[in-house]
């Protein structure tokens, strides 16, 4: 799984990008309610599964370097 989905985010970014994935996702049942709120299910799924294809491409990551102790 790791191959195909290479865990790039970390703790703080899941957090935010589900948070913000949500509130996106409010919109399709409150306030406007439009179908432009499920673009939240983006980041709800990349906060989700700890991997950003964006990342990925761009070669970055917001995960902690793993130290050998």
């Amino acid at each position: 799984m790791t191959r195909f989905f290479p865990r790039n985010e970390g703790t703080a970014d899941r957090v935010l990008r589900v948070t913000f994935g949500l509130v996106l996702l409010s919109l399709v049942f409150v306030g406007p309610q439009t179908l432009w709120g499920l673009v939240g299910l983006i980041p709800i799924a990349t906060g989700l599964l700890g991997s950003c294809p964006a990342y990925t491409l761009l070669g970055m990551s917001t995960c902690r370097m793993k130290t050998d102790a």
